[in-house]
């Protein structure tokens, strides 16, 4: 159910109507839009007597909601959600005509090789800095991350360069951590369906980065957001890292369609991480083009100035001179379709 404000509702009106929804035994979440506010409504289990809402001052209209994630859906907010994320640099915006760039290695091994890495792709205009500190692995004997020692190496390298850290949070033990030391916290393709972490994921007060499931369809990637936004985190961005599918040339297949996809059914902002998606060196830079072609609101690059001697995934992370590259023609293809790069 969503309740759909006048325009010139107040703010105490909104206030009011939000109270009124949870003397019913309901949530209510606000989402403030250009013109008006919406409210939405869970925890429902049957018919919410409309009238009762309906009545109240600086209400337009109650309109029900047929997709199973409401909260995440056009029909709960028509305008693009943009997001900004307060680095010491500045803040960095994303959605709407802003294309945000992530950089960084896929494991957090030294303090040297992230300071090393961090300085190269400053250099090249990104103003977020990935890498993980917990790695969740297939097999039990590969490098599993440094865990709280590799995000204070996370923390040393905002305080020198001014980065947005983005880190990943694999339980909810780990999360704890990573909320107090990143600035975005990631949910991993494994975890998208990890209820427990979602859920308080969604109470935390940093932003959030949601990882599609290797097998997961488009419903089910939405509904996993759903989880982050009913717990009253609505800065959530999703992002596209590849399916499993029956192809042998790459690592995953990397579901672009998916992007344009999700911008029809959703208002949350989408990013694309080619280096998961193909495995491949060679394949991120022309992945990141069709990715920001495509309407992309963000890339998660993977970047190693020493890949050959990487603990995790040096196959797929390019050099940080391929990243100025990278970075340098994502600007051009980001003014044709009037957006720009941050």
């Amino acid at each position: 159910m969503l309740v759909v404000m006048q325009s010139h509702a107040t703010e105490q009106q909104v206030r009011a109507v939000c109270q009124r929804i949870e003397s019913l035994g309901l949530k209510a979440h606000p989402i403030p839009g250009s013109l008006r506010t919406a409210i939405g409504i869970t925890g429902n289990k049957g018919e919410i007597d409309l009238g009762v809402l309906e009545s109240l001052p600086g209400v337009v209209e109650c309109i029900p909601v047929s997709k199973p994630y409401k909260l995440v859906s056009r029909d709960a907010k028509e305008e693009d959600t943009i997001l900004r994320i307060p680095t010491p640099s500045g803040d960095v915006i994303v959605g709407g005509r802003h294309v945000a760039l992530v950089a960084g290695p896929c494991a957090v091994e030294t303090e040297e090789q992230c300071l090393a890495i961090a300085e190269r792709v400053k250099k090249s205009g990104a103003r977020l800095f990935r890498g993980g500190a917990y790695k969740p692995r297939t097999s039990p004997y590969s490098f599993q991350g440094l865990g709280e020692s590799g995000l204070k190496i996370l923390s040393k390298v905002r305080a020198k360069h001014g980065f947005g850290i983005v880190t990943e949070a694999i339980d909810n033990e780990s999360l704890e951590l990573v909320e107090e030391y990143s600035d975005v916290i990631q949910i991993g393709a494994r975890n998208m369906q990890n209820f427990s972490l979602l859920k308080r994921a969604g109470r935390a007060k940093k932003p959030v980065l949601l990882k599609r499931g290797m097998s997961a369809t488009l419903d089910e990637f939405l509904m996993a957001a759903e989880y982050l936004l009913s717990e009253g985190n609505y800065n959530v961005m999703l992002c596209e890292r590849g399916v499993r599918t029956f192809s042998d040339f790459s690592r995953n297949t990397l579901d672009l369609a998916v992007v344009p996809a999700v911008k029809k059914r959703s208002h949350l902002p989408i990013f694309v991480d080619p280096s998961h998606g193909t495995g491949k060196r060679h394949k991120v830079l022309p992945l990141s083009r069709a990715a920001v072609a495509v309407g992309a609101d963000g890339l998660l690059i993977e970047v190693h100035h020493e890949p050959e001697k990487a603990l995790s995934d040096g196959i797929q992370s390019i050099l940080p001179e391929e990243f100025a590259d990278l970075a340098d023609e994502m600007r051009q293809i980001a003014a044709v379709l009037h957006r720009t790069i941050n």
